[in-house]
């Protein structure tokens, strides 16, 4: 079984989710702060797609693992890192507008960055790797920004229905992407165990460095730490879903074992990221 007809409708409900949280306001903050709202998607755009690729490079991965590592990388976090966000009680305004412009925009980054590596890829290991980058165009417009329209829509219209469904389905997701990992890891067991080790020194490395880094570059601009903490939150926390959708589709690369690492970063970003909110709790009281 093709886990992509599991990931599809998660991804999808994910997507619209995220559109039930944004408002008219959403996007505003590219003119009210766009220090914060620059600095944030320089993380989320440029910085986690570099670090990545340095640290497959570094690390040797092979050619599958390689391309699986900075796919995860080029796909923003969704609506999880708004609730990591309020949990750490950082800028919430700032981590929904993060998440709307990032995810509108890695609609044209993303193939830009997979085209890049691809390419690059193909020449180390002579294993030839083609990108559709058509086809990755148009699924991700129909799988992210479709959705994410349409919640947004049915916020601004039905804000009172929109609040409630966004209830349901907000409790829903968590389990919904457990559920996705658990399948995931029946189907491929022997390879993600095989790799786990080298995997999940990658993927570990990916989520410290770039939460390292991005809350070096709010210190040096002096920001609060409020928005300190959502921009580290929103450069750790990665749409995994997206990327095993793009990983495992019949029309883009239709490789379950590029999404192994999309599925370990799932796993050791929410550990990460929740031990990070109890440090950050602690230091509160």
């Amino acid at each position: 079984m093709n886990t992509i007809w599991i990931v599809l409708p998660i991804l999808i409900v994910l997507m619209f989710l995220l559109g039930t949280e944004m408002t008219k306001d959403s996007f505003k903050g590219i003119v009210t702060q766009p220090g914060k709202v620059l600095l944030g998607l320089f993380g989320q755009i440029i910085l986690l797609p570099v670090v990545a690729f340095v640290i497959a490079w570094v690390l040797k991965l092979p050619a599958v693992y390689f391309m699986g590592l900075v796919l995860v990388a080029c796909c923003p976090g969704g609506s999880s890192s708004n609730v990591f966000s309020m949990l750490a009680k950082g800028d919430v305004a700032l981590s929904v507008t993060l998440t709307a412009i990032s995810s509108i925009v890695t609609l044209f980054t993303l193939p830009v960055v997979m085209n890049f590596t691809s390419d690059f890829v193909s020449a180390q290991s002579g294993v030839e790797i083609v990108l559709p980058v058509g086809k990755l165009i148009m699924q991700n417009i129909v799988l992210i920004f479709v959705p994410l329209f349409l919640g947004w829509l049915f916020k601004n219209y039905f804000p009172v229905a929109a609040d409630k469904v966004n209830k349901v389905l907000s409790k829903a997701a968590f389990p919904a992407l457990m559920l996705l990992a658990i399948v995931f890891f029946l189907q491929y067991t022997t390879e993600i165990i095989a790799n786990f080790t080298v995997l999940g020194l990658a993927t570990a490395c990916l989520i410290l460095s770039t939460m390292l880094l991005s809350a070096l570059l709010t210190r040096v601009f002096k920001y609060s730490g409020a928005v300190r903490r959502t921009i580290v939150i929103e450069v750790g926390m990665q749409n995994a879903a997206q990327a095993i959708a793009i990983a495992t589709s019949p029309i883009i690369f239709n490789s379950g074992e590029m999404a192994i690492p999309a599925i370990i970063y799932a796993l050791l970003m929410n550990i990460i990221l929740l031990l990070y909110v109890m440090i950050i709790k602690h230091k509160a009281n």
